[in-house]
């Protein structure tokens, strides 16, 4: 975290200097704006905390809600979530709250006696070593408070519009706010009250009946399954040993999914209900609390459970569905017209809760597509980058309800149908799916060739960028490398050297000269005139050298740009590899050196060799727009900079 750099703070430094609609931001829902989010879920909420990073930009969440959500249905939370709330300023404080998954235990038929469980096997929670983060369980409610403060604290001072629903929407093209949006109040004195809003682009995160989904004349598409589940958290004493540990559980009387809550003593449980008859018509959602609490109690036989609590309860049938597309341009209109509106999260996708994906895979959607709007209202890219919204993220939708229907279908049979430990097995394969890691993005306008992706095979272009250690050169400090990178809306560039020390490495210092100087260099053509050096591009060094061997005087001025308005320097910026994890060995990096492009989502854009300095360019070329020179080029080191 840095503060201090625009004035001496004394409160809490999360909270960034007001800047653009923030500093007097209107209290009442304006008549236009740039940006209309409606629905406040843990996709709009991220969204929210993204668009508040781009003060100029006038955003705003609607949500019907009079206020904030106190239980919410989601709460597994997947490690690249927990990867993402790092970039937002929040993981620690929401992993110190929440419960932490390490292992799962299966469950299943005693052979001797098939009518009660046994422990059949214990698998580690991330057996692969996928990620430094963990798996959680928490209130959906929590998410979205951290994703509310990241949203109020950040520049453009967002806060949720509670009370208002869409009612409908038009797009009429040529205007300046091209979507007609009608509002109502849905309480207080004036509920039922109509407005109009007119807005540049409208974003849909209003769950799986979104009213804007069809508003733009979208349905969502796919197969109910004919099985059914009661979900509950609940406040149990019973004698199974296993109630604080993931449990899946198989009987001859159906299944139970057993996730420990945060907290030490909550716990949520999802239980088979069986098969539906085609003319059920929903009756079974008519399951009582009690009923649901008896079949657990059936299935997990000889345990027992006395249910003490019930704070949440829901019956649910399982469902697989998919809208065509994310946003509101027909299949004839793709490169013609400029995407207006979009959707996100269960407005677009929804399956079974048992994987727990949807709010992870929901949050993902937004933290995609609200870096694109960010540059997009502020001039950095042309509009046809939105045209990347609705192609990559249909497909990660795709991919997951293609896996939840095959655990979903696997969790509901019968042990004689599928051993214990074929179960056991599939999660442990699906670990770094379920971890959401999964995700690879195909080559394309902002995702580069595989050309050079030899040089850092670690770091797959496409897929998000992986972390590991590194030593702070200024301070000796060992970091995490990817942790430091914020969602702020700026694209990464890490420069690996091709050498140990300044002076040993000789193509770095002939990229990073050309970086710093050269007219044809993206940090020259594409940053605003007047803007700070690293406002668009955050750039990192990392030596192959420890800390000590690096000479922080030496290094160009590239990695140490003036912040702030007294220009002071910003000395973290520079790295050596960490001895007791090398990041060249852990992420295959050949000694060569190279550069590693990474947007603003976190996701790998480009791998490319120091030489590569034409391709650097050509490939933000298609991204960017040309703003000229940025600033006149700063002295090459702190040396020559203290001599002026």
């Amino acid at each position: 975290m840095q503060f201090h750099h625009y004035g001496y703070v004394t409160t809490d430094p999360r909270i960034q200097p007001a800047a653009g609609v923030g500093v007097d931001r209107q209290p009442e829902l304006p008549d236009d704006v740039d940006v209309l989010i409606v629905g406040g879920g843990p996709a709009g909420m991220l969204l929210a905390a993204q668009m508040s990073q781009f003060p100029t930009v006038n955003a705003r969440l609607i949500e019907r809600r009079p206020g904030r959500l106190e239980v919410g249905q989601a709460d597994g939370i997947q490690a690249r979530s927990v990867e993402t709330f790092q970039a937002f300023g929040f993981a620690e404080r929401i992993t110190a709250e929440a419960y932490r998954f390490c292992a799962t235990n299966f469950w299943a038929p005693d052979p001797d006696d098939r009518s009660r469980i046994i422990r059949t096997q214990r698998t580690e929670d991330d057996p692969h070593g996928v990620s430094e983060f963990p798996h959680l369980t928490i209130n959906q409610a929590r998410v979205l408070d951290y994703f509310a403060e990241a949203a109020a604290y950040g520049p453009g001072r967002i806060t949720p519009d509670y009370g208002w629903e869409l009612v409908s929407l038009e797009v009429t093209d040529g205007e300046e706010f091209p979507v007609q949006v009608s509002v109502r109040r849905t309480g207080g004195d004036n509920a039922g009250e109509e407005r109009s809003v007119r807005a540049k682009y409208v974003v849909g995160t209003d769950g799986a009946r979104s009213a804007v989904r069809e508003a733009i004349g979208l349905k969502l598409e796919g197969t109910q399954a004919m099985h059914a589940w009661a979900v509950m958290d609940a406040l149990t004493v019973t004698n199974f040993p296993d109630i604080r540990t993931k449990c899946a559980i198989q009987s001859e009387n159906g299944s139970v999914l057993l996730i420990p809550r945060e907290g030490g003593f909550l716990h949520r449980m999802y239980v088979d209900l069986g098969d539906v008859a085609d003319c059920d018509n929903h009756a079974i959602r008519s399951t009582t609390v009690e009923q649901a609490i008896a079949k657990a109690n059936t299935i997990m036989h000889p345990y027992t459970l006395d249910v003490r609590d019930v704070p949440w309860f829901s019956v649910y049938e399982v469902g697989h569905r998919l809208a065509k597309k994310f946003d509101d341009v027909a299949d004839d209109e793709v490169g013609i017209r400029t995407p207006r509106v979009f959707i996100a999260g269960d407005a677009c996708h929804t399956h079974s809760a048992k994987a727990g994906q949807g709010m992870n895979v929901s949050m993902q959607d937004t933290f995609n597509l609200g870096w694109k709007l960010g540059q997009v209202l502020t001039g950095l890219s042309p509009e046809s980058l939105l045209d990347t919204y609705s192609a990559e993220r249909k497909a990660v939708a795709q991919n997951l309800i293609d896996f939840d229907r095959e655990w979903s279908a696997m969790m509901a049979k019968r042990p004689g149908e599928i051993p214990p430990a074929e179960l056991a097995a599939h999660l442990v394969k699906s670990a770094e799916f379920t971890a959401g890691f999964m995700t690879e993005y195909p080559p394309s306008t902002i995702i580069g060739d595989l050309n050079h992706q030899d040089l850092a095979s670690g770091l797959p272009i496409g897929k998000r960028f992986r972390s590991a250690p590194v030593v702070r050169v200024a301070d000796a400090n060992p970091v995490h490398l990817g942790h430091q990178a914020r969602a702020d809306g700026r694209w990464r560039i890490y420069a690996f050297a091709d050498g140990s020390t300044v002076r040993g490495a000789s193509l770095l210092r002939d990229w990073s000269e050309w970086m710093l100087c050269a007219p044809d260099s993206p940090v020259q053509r594409f940053t605003r005139i007047g803007a700070e050096f690293d406002s668009l591009f955050d750039i990192k060094v990392i030596f192959q050298g420890t800390h000590d061997q690096v000479a922080v005087e030496e290094v160009s001025r590239l990695y140490l740009p003036c912040k702030g308005p007294h220009a002071v320097v910003d000395y973290e910026k520079v790295f050596a590899v960490d001895p007791a994890q090398d990041f060249f060995d852990a992420r295959g990096l050949e000694r060569s050196g190279c550069v590693v492009v990474v947007r603003p989502d976190q996701y790998v854009a480009h791998v490319l060799p120091l030489t590569a300095t034409s391709e650097l360019t050509a490939f933000f070329d298609h991204i960017l727009l040309e703003s000229g020179r940025a600033t006149a080029a700063p002295p090459a080191n702190l040396v020559d900079a203290l001599a002026l």
